[in-house]
């Protein structure tokens, strides 16, 4: 990515990928504002920044509610990307890469912290993980700056290059870092020159970001044309597409998880009932009509979403499910505004899930109004419609999730399967983290661990604490406080840019509940419980749209319109 991008044009180099790879450009506007979102949410200043560069006027719900939609696209694809990657799509890598540069262009909204440094790092990541490297990506402007170093793309690096690739991107980031510190001298007089504190960090000048850039007003007008076709087109001949995996790699995958023990015997059961079920039927038995549909409940950041992906993976392999996605959905991707649209929001949403596994969290806030009935009749009719080739998998609190359920007969009927997910123990916490460090290629010492460890030991455990989330949460503050701390170094090592430092762990408990509270359900949990919060009375819903949509918006609009 061009030093000091701006977000729109990132995001407009987004729509040209979009474009090449069939994807609607408007889904894929709206994945990139919802990862930009989520990266810069935690600066100051971030929503103004936000709302300058997707358009303008742009509401701080709009910027919370993208953030809320992106948190998820922090540790794993976007729908577009995963949808990409399975088809084994030649744009999906041009895609990737043009979601992490978004990644990179939001690191620099408003005043950013370290923590935002490490959601940028690892969110761009998740996304560039997703698909095999090809020889080359498009040569398209704002492409990946690590691509140049590379003298033979697809070929194994020799250590002498990795060393050389390690020293020139430690440089790409020490000049970003310097300009960011430049720019808040600049802005300040002179009065400030490196971290504050509170741990904050200059916005970056942009000043020398191009005004043409700016997006335009209407979200759907044409952005810049993309290049010729045939200057995107690598030069080398494309390497064999990977097979799907087997089912033994999936099964094994699942084993490789940290903890979850029950739930592995339950899926590896599943997986028992179904193999034997599929041989019955090619021995010519009859075989009873079982549900694949699952409930999972579980605190926040207990595995639930990366079991929920191997499972449409298994069901895949054994033949069960024609694609083997998966699509994560909440409330407000399936609530509309007026009574009537809901339907068939929903209805979309499953059609998007056909062949894969719709994975719906927190689905106990489809309770207590008739926005959330309206979805959850939808959902019933086409769980029935298109039981052969679908499977849903609801997710969120063992209580409000066993009221949910069984206070509708048609869900009760077809959710007959329910796998519980234990909170981590310190040992599985810390296990994760050096799992999520040592993908990221960070390795974590003995002094690195111990400081992990007493920050868990001061951490208070309840439902909205994040689990393996929170190791996530601190691995990103970690790895924004290692690029600052290096911030000096005119060419850090390969060691120096791989090792944590105890010094680097600072993220706190209030940062891990402030986003669980802002992650949670738009109206609140069910009440079950004293301990669950109570949430506000649902808001009378009109019986019908309006004719003509009125010109502005009303003062105080419907809850549910506020929040879908």
């Amino acid at each position: 990515m061009a030093e000091n991008s701006s977000l729109a044009t990132a995001l407009a180099d987004l729509g040209e990928a979009a474009a090449a790879a069939g994807v609607d450009p408007d889904v894929a506007r709206a994945e990139g504002e919802a990862i930009a979102a989520t990266v810069a949410e935690p600066a100051t200043g971030a929503w103004e920044d936000w709302s300058a560069q997707t358009g303008g006027d742009r509401s701080v719900e709009e910027f919370f509610d993208a953030a809320s939609r992106g948190r998820r696209f922090r540790s794993g694809p976007t729908p577009s990307l995963t949808a990409l990657a399975l088809a084994r799509s030649p744009e999906a890598l041009a895609y990737a890469t043009a979601l992490s540069e978004v990644c990179t262009a939001a690191a620099t909204l408003g005043t950013p912290t370290p923590q935002v440094v490490g959601n940028a790092s690892t969110a761009a990541a998740a996304q560039l993980a997703a698909v095999r490297p090809s020889p080359t990506p498009s040569s398209r402007p704002g492409g990946n700056p690590l691509t140049p170093m590379l003298s033979e793309p697809g070929k194994r690096l020799t250590e002498e290059e990795m060393l050389r690739i390690a020293t020139e991107s430690g440089k790409a980031v020490t000049a970003q870092l310097n300009a960011v510190r430049d720019a808040l001298t600049r802005m300040t007089g002179g009065l400030s020159g490196g971290l504050t504190q509170d741990g904050t960090t200059a916005v970056t000048d942009r000043s020398d970001q191009p005004t043409e850039a700016a997006p335009p007003t209407d979200p759907t007008a044409p952005t810049t044309p993309a290049p010729p076709a045939e200057a995107e087109k690598p030069t080398d001949p494309k390497l064999p597409e990977p097979p799907p995996k087997t089912l033994e790699e999936l099964l094994a995958e699942l084993d490789e998880l940290v903890g979850l023990e029950a739930v592995k015997g339950e899926i590896h059961r599943q997986v028992a009932v179904l193999k034997i079920e599929a041989k019955r039927v090619a021995a010519g038995l009859k075989v009873p009509t079982l549900t694949r549909h699952l409930v999972f409940v579980g605190n926040p950041g207990t595995g639930k979403t990366t079991v929920a992906r191997l499972v449409a993976g298994i069901y895949r392999a054994l033949g069960l499910l024609t694609k083997g996605q998966l699509v994560e959905v909440d409330r407000s991707e399936l609530v509309a505004g007026y009574l009537g649209q809901t339907a068939m929001k929903t209805a979309d949403v499953v059609k998007s899930a056909v062949g894969g596994v719709l994975f719906i969290d927190e689905a106990y806030s489809l309770a207590g109004d008739q926005y959330g009935t309206e979805a959850v009749d939808t959902l019933v009719k086409e769980m029935e419609d298109r039981r052969d080739d679908l499977v849903v998998i609801v997710a969120g609190y063992p209580a409000p999730m066993a009221f949910f359920i069984a206070q509708n007969p048609g869900l009760a009927s077809r959710f007959r399967t329910t796998i519980e997910f234990a909170d981590y123990t310190d040992d599985e916490l810390v296990g994760i983290f050096r799992v999520l460090a040592t993908a990221a290629d960070y390795d974590v010492t003995d002094e690195v661990e111990k400081r992990f460890r007493e920050m868990l030991h001061g951490i208070r455990r309840g439902p909205t604490f994040g689990n393996g989330r929170y190791a996530r949460n601190v691995l990103e503050a970690a790895v924004g406080q290692h690029a600052w701390r290096l911030r000096d170094v005119e060419q850090p090592t390969v060691e120096q840019l791989r090792t944590l430092e105890p010094e680097d762990l600072v993220y706190t408990a209030v940062d891990d509940s402030v986003e669980e509270v802002v992650n949670g359900p738009a109206d609140g949990p069910l009440v079950i419980d004293p301990d669950t919060p109570v949430p506000p009375p649902p808001a009378d819903p009109p019986a019908d749209p309006p004719a003509d949509p009125p010109a502005d918006p009303p003062a105080d609009p419907p809850a549910e319109e506020a929040t879908s």
